[in-house]
């Protein structure tokens, strides 16, 4: 691999930067930009900087040029702070005099009607036309403050640092600096996108994700284009540092009538929740919370999970503390036997003798310091709030030394709340100078801890790489789509009840079997061959809650019965629903279950996010249980269902409950990871409803289900319907050596990680230096997150596998990742030194090639080092055309057009 800068430093680092419109007149854009970018030259800006403004022959002193192709060098950065007419023309000028990049500050654009959003295309014309990136329109600019940059109309820049913030708004942008500088917070790239026409969130994510000097990410995002570069740059960036998000408003929630009671339940902001939680992020609601969850998750804090013990020396404010925690789900943390002993033999009789710990009004430092330290052992806490409220007997500053004390010595995250003021003005300074998070209430305090628990959790989940189909019994997925495909050929977008039950039956989901009868007679042979007692439902296209129309009977337990029903149901849902068509009266077995929970479990897609999945309780009325519903993303595997049912109350009344056994969590599980199948190879769904599902003790049925689907034109992508790329687990493959040996080739995986360095380990130095390009002699954390957790979508690995000692063993491995054109890919490959010379270097770069001709990518790019005959003359034979490299002497560049 070839490591080189980034393709957007010469954007964010130029070294030389035009300001097209430069002026002195007081108050202007122009003139502001002007003046930054010459205070940062006194202030160490180490580029040339050039003014463009043809009624000027100066500009505060520095020539001013007619035009920037008058300019005497090739510039990497031009910044045009002109009108949005005069725009296009601009950029084309900028494209002709070979400059690199362009940040477009103006707006009027596409955000001002048809003749902005036609200014706008001629614009982005022009920069394809010469390979120039634009930023913005309609943008605040950027900032590298280390290297002395502030491309920007705000006044005063920015302190260096190590935060990289990248915001929609250029009015939050200047609201954030003006915050930090008081607070010496310090940034490494600040960068407004403005309205994204060319360089968007995921591409400048990448680039801090590669910014060595970039620690930490904030974004502030008010919609999103494109949920799966957004997605996929966001898992990208989360993997190697942590992000923290704030997000206003709320993207269109969809149809306004939705079809399904899933629809109706699930809000825009549930699955934008659902979406972060799935890339590893933190969502924040303040710019305040940002600043403390920043200094607490960057401080040597290793996060764990949610259960907080809470220590105070005032009962009000621990049941203040508790209550917001409970508020915001964050549990108290049970204490361990072993722990509420040591408490009971240093504390004071009158101890609460739970958590929260009340120290009683005379704690001193040391009972601080005891309790303190029993949390910190205590395996049962995952972190700690300590509350002080000055009282006659305490000792504010001494409390804090003894809490830092303890905090230097552990990583369990530890969060002080000393309330008041002037007696508790030191003991302040003193957790600031330590790096330990200090607030004035309480319940800043928790929120900070529950951000810190949630950064751990939703690491874990981003680790997961769940499969579209898991590895149990196949569904029928031809007889899926023969349903679907019928259906939409007479020109329905939604199944009946038997349609909708076929489909989950082929995906293995067990159901009560539904038959329609046709009339009073044929209803009463069709409950006596399913068995007595039955439900009997209308069966109308144009009916999605039977209830609501008459058309449900239940319980039905004589034929008798049966026949009378029958006109009834009829005649009832005539009167209410007169428009609606009737096929008949459905019948089928009532599900009796004595122990049977009724659930919900269904499917929504999002404008923005595509499929979602819920789960809640179930019956008639669900919308009026509030928000007691989960919400997640497919595609779904075990660790991520069982985090999805820990995320809800509902979940609680599945175990034992009112002397009823707790039901069967494996059948619920299986139904779950079964809907998640459905959904990523049924890219036709559009909602879905099984309610109720019933679930005991002994397994789960559907007991009715309505699906809505519709006509989609396909891409090339197998699910591009989706925001998260499933783990391909269909391109694995096995193969056979000349020896007999079985080759397994196979998409990587996050847990081949301690393969993956061992493999690399192993490989002789020049093997090493061919494939990396330096003399490294194994992979960094950093480096190993990045090679082994991909996103399936934008890159692809292979690993082969040979066994060896009765061990899996790695023997080679392959990758490429898409360039920012979308067309074009980079690759690397690597074979153990025992296994060259044995054609597995030929079979894992067709697997390559044929993955990539499969997505859509038209030319496949190398580059490897000119002494490399090997590789130079086995790429040749595969079709490249290599040649000379067009930056470095020492490389060969070969190129691939794909089919």
């Amino acid at each position: 691999m070839h490591y080189e800068q980034h393709y957007l430093t010469p954007l964010f680092e130029p070294k030389s930067v035009a300001i097209i419109g430069a002026s002195e007149t007081p108050g202007s854009i122009g003139a502001t930009l002007a003046r930054n970018m010459l205070d940062n030259v006194d202030a160490g800006y180490q580029g040339k900087v050039f003014f463009v403004n043809p009624k000027h022959d100066t500009v505060f002193g520095l020539p001013s040029y007619d035009s920037v192709e008058s300019i005497p060098q090739r510039l990497d950065l031009a910044v045009i702070c002109t009108k949005a007419q005069t725009v296009p023309a601009i950029v084309d000028a900028c494209g002709r005099a070979g400059c690199r990049n362009a940040v477009i500050i103006a707006g009027g654009f596409s955000e001002a009607g048809p003749r902005g959003t036609a200014l706008e295309r001629s614009a982005l014309e022009s920069a394809r036309r010469h390979r120039l990136r634009l930023l913005g329109p309609n943008c605040l600019g950027l900032m590298r403050p280390s290297a002395g940059i502030n491309l920007t109309f705000a006044h005063g820049s920015a302190v260096p640092g190590t935060i990289g913030l990248i915001s929609q708004s250029g009015a939050l942008c200047t609201a954030i600096l003006d915050w930090a500088r008081p607070y010496n917070v310090g940034f490494s790239t600040v960068v407004s996108l403005g309205a994204e026409s060319d360089i968007d969130f995921g591409e400048v994510l990448d680039y801090m994700v590669a910014d060595p000097r970039t620690e930490n990410i904030f974004l502030y995002i008010e919609g999103i284009k494109n949920s799966r570069r957004f997605m996929s740059a966001l898992r990208a960036a989360a993997r190697c540092k942590p992000v923290l998000l704030i997000k206003v408003g709320r993207h269109p929630a969809g149809e306004k009538a939705a079809l399904s009671h899933t629809g109706a339940v699930v809000g825009a902001d549930d699955v934008f929740d659902a979406a972060l939680r799935r890339a590893g992020v933190v969502r924040l609601g303040t710019v305040a919370q940002m600043y403390a969850a920043a200094q607490a998750l960057f401080s040597h804090f290793h996060p764990r999970g949610n259960h907080l013990a809470i220590i105070t020396n005032g009962g009000g404010p621990g049941v203040m503390a508790a209550d917001h925690a409970e508020d915001i789900g964050i549990p108290l943390a049970k204490l361990s036997p072993a722990t509420a002993l040591k408490l009971t033999e240093t504390l004071p009789a009158t101890w609460s003798k739970t958590n929260p710990i009340d120290l009683v009004g005379d704690a001193d430092p040391a009972r601080y310091g005891a309790a303190v330290q029993a949390c910190v052992d205590d395996d049962l806490v995952d972190g700690i709030l300590v509350i002080l409220t000055p009282q006659a007997m305490t000792d504010p500053t001494q409390a804090a030394r003894a809490v830092i004390e303890i905090a230097r010595k552990t990583d369990k995250p530890i969060v002080t709340c000393w309330m008041g003021e002037e007696q508790v003005r030191e003991a302040r300074l003193l957790f600031r100078g330590a790096g330990v998070p200090t607030f004035r209430t309480p319940e800043p305090a928790v929120e900070l801890f529950s951000h810190i628990s949630a950064y751990y959790r939703n690491q874990k989940l981003l680790m997961q790489t769940p499969a579209a189909i898991s590895d149990h019994v196949a569904p029928r997925l031809e007889s899926a789509k023969l349903v679907i495909e019928t259906a939409l050929a007479e020109g329905r977008k939604a199944l009946n009840e038997m349609e909708s039950k076929a489909l989950l039956a082929a995906f293995r989901i067990p159901i009560a079997q539904t038959v329609v009868a046709r009339s009073p007679s044929e209803a009463m042979v069709l409950s006596e061959e399913i068995g007595l007692p039955v439900v009997m439902k209308i069966d109308s296209p144009n009916i999605t809650h039977k209830s609501d129309s008459g058309g449900v009977r239940l319980n039905v337990n004589s034929l008798a019965a049966v026949r009378d029903a029958y006109p009834e149901i009829i005649e009832e849902v005539k009167k209410n629903r007169p428009d609606a068509i009737i096929h008949g009266v459905a019948i089928e077995p009532m599900i009796q279950k004595a122990n049977g929970r009724e659930l919900i479990v269904g499917m929504i897609r999002d404008e923005i996010f595509g499929p979602t999945i819920i789960f809640g309780p179930g019956g008639v009325g669900i919308e009026a249980s509030g928000k007691d519903r989960a919400v997640a993303l497919p595609p779904l595997n075990r660790f991520l269902v069982a985090d999805m049912l820990a995320s809800t109350h509902t979940t609680a009344r599945l175990g034992e409950f009112r002397n009823m056994p707790a039901v069967s969590m494996e059948a619920l599980e299986a139904v779950l990871l079964r809907v998640s199948e459905m959904v990523c190879e049924l890219p036709w769904i559009r909602e879905m409803d099984i309610n109720p599902l019933i679930v005991d003790e002994n397994g789960a049925v559907a007991v009715d289900a309505r699906i809505a689907i519709e006509n989609l034109a396909l891409t090339a992508g197998r699910y591009d319907h989706m925001a998260i790329h499933p783990y391909p687990s269909h391109l694995a493959m096995k193969y056979q050596t000349s020896d007999g040996t079985t080759v397994s080739i196979r998409p990587i995986r996050p847990e081949d990680a301690d393969m993956e360095q061992d493999f690399v380990k192993h490989l002789s130095p020049e093997t090493k230096y061919y494939r990396f390009m330096n003399t490294i002699r194994e992979l960094s954390i950093a480096q190993l997150t990045r090679l082994t957790q991909i996103d399936y979508d934008r890159e692809m690995a292979f690993v082969a596998m040979a066994e060896q000692d009765g061990v899996a063993t790695e023997v080679g491995v392959v990758r490429y990742a898409t360039n920012p054109d979308g067309e074009s890919c980079e690759f690397a490959i690597v074979v153990a030194d025992t296994w060259q010379g044995k054609g597995l270097a030929r079979r894992l770069m067709g697997v390559l090639i044929d993955t990539a001709s499969s997505r859509g990518l038209k030319y496949m790019n190398g580059d490897f080092l000119a002494e490399n005959s090997r590789m130079i003359a086995f790429v040749s034979s595969l079709g490249f055309v290599v040649s000379a490299h067009p930056d470095d002497p020492g490389l060969k560049r070969g190129v691939l057009a794909l089919n």
